[in-house]
């Protein structure tokens, strides 16, 4: 059994230009490279010839992307052939359906050519490996003495096979995690500017209102010192709109109106500290400004299904700016809040339902962040798996089990630290460990 040198890959787009960029980049690479305008030019292509690896449009005439993913995944001769799709950059909604299809990863328009070449040669070593056992498997199945010899390199391909799966199955979380946090951050962002343009146009207002009114009652008080006897029609409509509780009151209300506003104001300022789209990068910041803004985002939630409020104690201790992600380390917080959230929704017996957080630096110039609450606790059978990528306990619709895996990663691979947890009956406490600062050389944004 033999493979090409490099592959053969089938690219399915309807755009001309499309097609002579990447099947250009693809054949300069080496790769053998046919092409298709259609879903189904593209089926009728697989008849005569298995591709190694499939870069598939989602929008084209006739049958889409989509539908075409379907009929290759169920036909055994072609459900094996890993697709990848390509997608427009913002189409967050189409990157996500695609990889719950069975695609294996999705590269976005305008195409970058350093990325499409790292993408497909990941896969196709991946399919080779695939295929390799296979035949190995099958050639030596009838041979006893050939299958023990083989049986040391099945299993070490075996074991660099998991390995890639594993990180494939890693990546493929954290891409369907970063696509619906980066479309939360740009929706929270958005909400955030429309808000603040006419909350600051009132807040601005507000004050010259009141300059204005305290002088039309100045001016009021000059008239009725000048001329202290009114006539009977003044004093009548005086009489009608009240006019000394109107004088004593108007004062109080703009009071009230400027208190809101500048709440307004500070729910504008906390949206912007947790999307934190302008931070991409590795900063110094308070930590607890992440916590009090996440905090904020999910108040609607802070009561259960039975209507009892849920109780956060918070404990900060006297933290340094911490150098860190502030936009992931803000996602870590969501996700642990509402999971302890959700573990007191279904624990109705709870009287007292707590979230308890307390911050603290240790020893090596390290911060420690646990975030605790009194459900009913992770039992021992599934504790070891909460952090698997797609591993989850809620029923379908309700979580897809990326939370806890992107966290895993966030804290221990982006951040040097330290993320686990601990649980008993009526206790549950995630441990976040980070250091104040971070290292360089071992640190990227992938946000």
């Amino acid at each position: 059994m033999s493979f090409t040198t490099n592959g053969f890959i089938l690219i399915v787009d309807d755009t001309p230009t499309n097609l002579d960029v990447i099947s250009e980049t693809l054949s300069d690479a080496g790769f053998s490279v046919a092409i298709a305008t259609s879903g189904e030019i593209a089926l009728q292509r697989l008849e005569r010839r298995l591709p190694d690896l499939i870069l598939l449009d989602v929008m084209m005439p006739g049958i889409d992307g989509f539908e075409t993913c379907q009929r290759l995944k169920s036909n055994p001769k072609t459900e094996d052939i890993p697709v990848i799709f390509m997608t427009a950059l913002s189409d967050t909604d189409s990157k996500v359906q695609a990889l719950e299809l069975g695609a294996v990863d999705y590269i976005t328009k305008p195409f970058q050519e350093k990325e499409v070449l790292a993408r497909v040669k990941t896969h196709l070593q991946l399919r080779r490996l695939t295929q390799e056992m296979k035949y190995q498997v099958t050639e030596q199945k009838n041979a006893k003495e050939a299958l023990q010899v083989s049986e040391e390199l099945l299993r070490q391909k075996a074991i660099l096979l998991e390995e890639m799966l594993c990180k494939l199955q890693h990546t493929q979380a954290q891409l369907i995690q970063n696509e619906k946090m980066s479309a939360l951050g740009q929706l929270v962002a958005g909400v955030a500017h429309e808000i603040n343009n006419p909350v600051n146009f009132i807040y601005g207002n507000i004050t010259h209102a009141d300059r204005y009114i305290q002088e039309l009652i100045g001016l009021l008080k000059h008239y009725q010192q000048e001329y202290p006897q009114p006539t009977e029609k003044i004093q009548k409509y005086a009489q009608q709109i009240d006019y000394e509780f109107l004088k004593a009151d108007l004062p109080k209300l703009l009071s009230s109106m400027m208190i809101g506003a500048e709440r307004i104001q500070e729910i504008v300022l906390s949206l912007r500290t947790f999307s934190r789209l302008d931070e991409a990068s590795m900063k110094a910041v308070d930590i607890h400004d992440g916590i009090e803004s996440t905090l904020l985002i999910i108040q609607s939630r802070l009561k259960t299904q039975a209507s009892i409020p849920i109780q956060v104690i918070k404990e900060y201790g006297n933290l340094p700016c911490v150098e860190c992600y502030p936009g992931q380390l803000n996602q870590v917080f969501m996700n642990v809040l509402c999971n302890a959230i959700d573990a007191l929704e279904t624990e109705i017996s709870q009287p007292n339902p707590t979230i308890h957080i307390q911050t603290k630096v240790i020893e090596n110039n390290r911060i420690v962040i646990t975030i605790a609450d009194n459900g009913a606790g992770i039992p021992k059978s599934i504790s070891q798996r909460i952090f698997d990528p797609f591993f989850s306990t809620k029923s379908v619709g309700k979580g897809t089990g990326l939370g806890l895996s992107i966290s895993y990663q966030i804290i221990v691979e982006k951040h040097q630290g330290i993320f686990k947890c601990t649980s008993v009956p009526d206790k549950t406490v995630f441990w976040i460990e980070i250091p104040l600062k971070q290292e360089r050389e071992k640190s990227s944004s992938t946000q």
